[in-house]
């Protein structure tokens, strides 16, 4: 199933639409990504220093063991929601004082941990050295939640995607408006080149005038339009013209016909009377004289008799030969398997004193006139078994095969065969590649079995060489 057309404002608008959407989304990463580092920074900044200042007021306090006026320094962190917690340590790390005072295990380390700050998880720790005069006392450990932080983050995030929204739509009413000047002249060229693709309408013409390159493919568009209508006009005429030989050509045609009938029609009655004639008397002479005629005589009566003869024959190849091409064609189912059959019963009779192998091979059903094909395969077997006379044990082979959708029909003897240089002579009118002292025929047969077939929209061929026998092939469309 063919997919859907899409129509090209579409792909214009999706286009726009993807690109503004993609630049938009690369800078509000930009954009937040650069806020969170800096906020980031910040709150470092923000809670190193204040470590620095409880550091330093830490100082008396770690120096005279005081842990009271040590709680009330980290007191101080309560104006800071932030920090979680925070403790101060003594020269020897061990755990001075916390705030809250009653801090929970897992919020306050037993040891400050590295000098610096640090991310652990959602915390930012800070761990800074409390000195006096060069002297450590101790460590300060502050730890503040990053809440702050994922809130800026959230916000952030919640207004890059409101801009880009609001952004998609103005993106999407300004790409809808401008896709127009675009698209606009290609849809009006596309609805020409429909009009003329279903209704063969080459009068129409797109009439956009624009000054870029769809300006000049509708300008180039128009102009084949104009030279196809101009040749189709000429073609028009030209059909008319030709229409009207044809029908001039088709009368003169049918005359001929009707003349070359009138001559099959003389051929018959008229040259086949004085043949008659020459033949009847050539036969009373030979009964009533032949005593009084010498050896001589007689043999001048019996080829008069035999030309009468070959002369009747010939008219009788030529009537057919006609016949064939004017005859219409009755088309039905033909057992040719069976039919050939027939033919070879046939012809049986005329070789009963000869030794010959006749052998059929496996042939469908196909698809002609049954008269017709009867006498194709008649001349062809009448050829195998005639030319393959001279052979002492004649073999004449009858076979089928499918070869692109069509049956090639072979029919191969072992006889004399013929030169393969003339093999171009076989299927002409009064062609013969053997003289009539060798061999009986008028040279019209193998012209007929050709204009059978071609009738039947196929095609003949032969193969042979001298002394090796031939083979006769043709083709009928499955």
């Amino acid at each position: 199933m063919k997919a859907p057309r899409t129509t090209i404002q579409r792909k214009l608008i999706t286009a726009m639409m993807l690109t503004s959407t993609a630049v938009l989304l690369l800078v509000g990463a930009v954009f937040v990504s650069h806020d969170f580092n800096s906020f980031r920074r910040f709150l470092v900044q923000t809670l190193v220093t204040r470590a620095h200042i409880l550091a330093a007021n830490s100082t008396a306090a770690l120096a005279f063991q005081n842990p009271e006026d040590a709680s009330q320094v980290l007191n101080a962190l309560k104006t800071d929601p932030s920090v979680v917690a925070g403790a101060l340590f003594d020269q020897r790390g061990r755990l001075f004082a916390t705030y809250p005072m009653r801090a929970a295990s897992e919020e306050v380390p037993d040891e400050p941990g590295p000098t610096g700050h640090r991310f652990e998880g959602s915390h930012l720790i800070v761990s800074e050295p409390v000195v006096e005069e060069g002297r450590p006392l101790g460590t300060l450990y502050l730890k503040s939640s990053l809440e702050e932080l994922d809130n800026r983050l959230r916000v952030d995030a919640i207004v890059m995607l409101l801009a880009v929204g609001g952004s998609v739509i103005v993106a999407f009413v300004l790409s809808t408006w401008l896709q127009r000047r675009i698209a606009h002249p290609i849809l009006a060229l596309a609805e020409v080149a429909r009009s003329v693709s279903e209704r063969k309408d080459y009068s129409v013409r797109s009439q956009e005038a624009s000054d870029d390159e769809v300006g000049i493919l509708s300008e180039a568009f128009d102009g084949m339009l104009t030279e196809i209508q101009r040749r189709e006009s000429e073609i028009r005429l030209l059909n008319a013209d030709l229409e009207r030989r044809v029908a001039v050509r088709t009368v003169e045609l049918e005359e001929s016909n009707k003349e070359l009938e009138a001559f099959s029609y003389s051929v018959s009655h008229d040259l086949r009377a004085p043949l008659r004639h020459i033949d009847g008397f050539a036969e009373l002479l030979m009964r009533h004289a032949a005593p009084m005629l010498d050896e001589k005589g007689r043999g001048h009566l019996g080829k008069i008799s035999a030309a009468a003869k070959r002369m009747g024959t010939l008219i009788d190849d030529l009537l057919v030969f006609s016949r064939m091409g004017r005859t219409e064609m009755r088309k039905t189912s033909v057992n040719l398997a069976a039919l050939t059959n027939d033919v070879i019963e046939e012809l049986k009779g005329d070789a009963k004193d000869r030794n010959v192998e006749w052998k059929l091979g496996t042939i469908p059903t196909v698809q002609g006139d049954p008269n017709m094909l009867r006498l194709v395969m008649t001349n062809l077997l009448s050829n195998a078994l005639k030319y393959s006379s001279p052979t002492k044990e004649a073999r004449i082979e009858v076979d089928a095969r499918s070869n692109n959708g069509e049956l090639v029909v072979a029919v191969r003897d072992n006889g004399v065969g013929f030169d393969p240089t003339y093999t171009h002579k076989l299927f002409g009118v009064f062609q013969r590649l053997h003289g009539s002292n060798e061999f009986e025929g008028t040279g019209i047969g193998l012209a007929n079995v050709r204009r059978i077939v071609s009738r039947h929209g196929g095609r003949t061929w032969a193969e042979g060489a001298i002394n090796e026998g031939a083979t006769f092939y043709f083709s009928l469309p499955k």
